[in-house]
């Protein structure tokens, strides 16, 4: 039995929806990665690049195909501190003084510090940490742990891959007041 055609009109709205299925299958979740080609140059690469970008193509991870494990982000690391608090950075001033500074790449909204605070015999103080200049988390007693994970001043969205400073103020009131940070990462929110 020979095929009998359509009628045009069914035809036609069976070829809107699957336009409108296949339109909405494309824009309901975009693509969370991108594969580039390797660079041209004096180096030939065979391996593609694996790239992945968020919302806003900030790139949040790439791989380091010349020599394995990941380009970005590259991950910090704390050095071997010093275990005796006499060692540790100190002040005797009576007001805040910054005592610690570094400086690192915002690569998260968050981020979780840990400091060992301590004070001489017969010293108090008080500690506290600056992120850009503003206030990150409590102030504490000399001898009380500071550990905080909060958000990070300003915009991430703007800020993101930009450096920001992080500063460890302490105050004497009497003696010295020493203080080691002893961990710091970044958080998601």
């Amino acid at each position: 039995m020979p095929q009998l055609p359509e009628d045009i009109i069914d035809r036609l709205n069976q070829m809107e929806r699957r336009i409108k299925a296949l339109s909405t299958a494309v824009n309901t979740r975009p693509a969370v990665n991108e594969f580039r080609p390797a660079p041209s140059g004096s180096v030939t690469i065979t391996r593609p690049l694996f790239r992945i970008f968020d919302g806003y193509n900030h790139e949040i991870f790439a791989d380091d195909i010349m020599t394995g494990g990941l380009a970005r982000p590259w991950l910090q690391l704390m050095p071997p501190l010093a275990t005796d608090p006499a060692k540790w950075p100190s002040t005797t001033a009576p007001a805040f003084t910054t005592i610690a500074r570094c400086m690192n790449p915002i690569w998260q909204p968050k981020m979780r510090l840990a400091v060992n605070t301590a004070a001489s015999s017969g010293g108090t103080g008080q500690v506290r940490v600056l992120v850009d200049g503003v206030p990150f988390g409590p102030t504490v007693t000399a001898g009380i742990t500071y550990d905080y994970l909060g958000l990070l001043p300003g915009d991430m969205k703007s800020r993101f891959g930009q450096t920001m400073v992080v500063e460890i103020q302490a105050l004497a009131s009497a003696g010295t007041v020493y203080a080691q940070p002893s961990l710091i990462h970044g958080a998601q929110t």
